[in-house]
């Protein structure tokens, strides 16, 4: 079943390279990046299935037990046009191969200088594959999370993420929702960590992959949990629900460090620095300035516009980050 797969996959791409993007270089004079779009057409190909396998799976479980009612189909419309462009385009991956050969330069010149950085894959003679590819998935994980804490810390870089939080009907595409500035700064981040471990780039494309399902999973609108002890192991879509909880999760106080369940893959980070909530409810998401509030005066002040459509929702986001740069500077 699954060759069956791999050589109908094979034939596709040969056929969409043959006939649609190799012809496309060669009219335009990009011959000399031909050997490039073959890869490419594989990654947007495996972006394709990724699409469909998570519309198959998840979207008949967001229509049977739906954690709250969907009020905004437009909204769930739009963060399909944001999995569209991560997915099939595949940011990750083009960051990461554009910066291998430039770690290899890096790597090679400190060794002429007698420096040789560490290299977990230097650890991992001997391993099984299994085993190698869990130990980066947790090794990157746990850099993924401070790297969330971040995004929530800084006023500057909350200016951009929270675009992300800014969905009240949080649904499967979701995780794609961010501001492409954010993207960038994560993925060369993760990128640059994942090539200074060992990461082989057959490994990442997969490390990426099965995270990314992950996340789907988690941000999907479905009244699913792991139980007492598989909430402890894995990021369940309550677990992150609540980290989307207006008030609750990203914008909390509740806590010595502020905010609750940065966890991207594992709950273990969060329990062991302070930051997990195992909240049994099923809130409410979105970011509390965008509702309307009631002044002391008893007048209603109109929530923060975060944007409707794709370009819109880029443009505040920019807009977002330098009104945090002015606030700064006044400070």
């Amino acid at each position: 079943m699954i060759q069956h797969f791999l050589d109908w996959f094979a034939v596709l791409q040969g056929w969409l390279f043959e006939h649609a993007v190799e012809p496309a270089l060669f009219a335009m004079g990009l011959g000399e990046y031909v050997e490039d779009a073959f890869d490419g057409v594989e990654w947007f190909l495996a972006g394709a299935c990724e699409v469909a396998a998570l519309y198959l799976v998840l979207r008949p479980l967001e229509a049977v037990i739906p954690a709250q009612a969907m009020t905004d189909r437009r909204a769930r419309l739009n963060d399909f046009v944001y999995t569209l462009i991560h997915r099939l385009g595949f940011f990750s991956m083009a960051v990461f191969f554009t910066l291998d050969p430039v770690m290899d330069r890096i790597a090679a010149a400190l060794r002429m200088e007698g420096v040789h950085p560490f290299n977990l894959e230097s650890l991992m003679t001997g391993f099984h594959p299994l085993a190698s590819f869990l130990l980066y998935l947790v090794v990157l994980d746990f850099f993924d999370y401070w790297l969330h804490r971040g995004q929530h810390k800084f006023r500057w870089w909350w200016a951009l993420h929270s675009l992300h939080h800014s969905q009240p009907n949080m649904n499967l595409w979701s995780d794609d929702r961010n501001h492409l500035l954010d993207d960038l700064l994560r993925d060369v981040y993760m990128a640059v960590l994942a090539l200074a471990i060992g990461v082989a780039p057959s490994q990442y494309v997969l490390l990426v992959s099965v995270s990314r399902a992950l996340q789907s999973l988690q941000h999907a609108n479905v009244r699913i949990h792991f139980g007492r002890l598989g909430e402890r192991l894995l990021v369940s879509p309550r677990f992150h629900r609540t980290h989307h909880a207006v008030g609750i999760g990203h914008e909390s106080r509740g806590s010595e460090l502020g905010g609750c369940n940065f966890g991207v893959l594992l709950p273990v980070w969060d329990q062991l620095f302070g930051t997990a909530n195992f909240a049994a409810g099923w809130p409410g998401t979105g970011v509390r300035d965008q509702f309307p509030r009631t002044n002391p005066d008893g007048t209603i002040r109109p929530g923060r516009d975060y944007g409707r459509g794709f370009w819109r929702q880029q443009w505040l986001g920019l807009a977002r980050l330098v009104e945090a740069g002015r606030r700064r500077g006044a400070a």
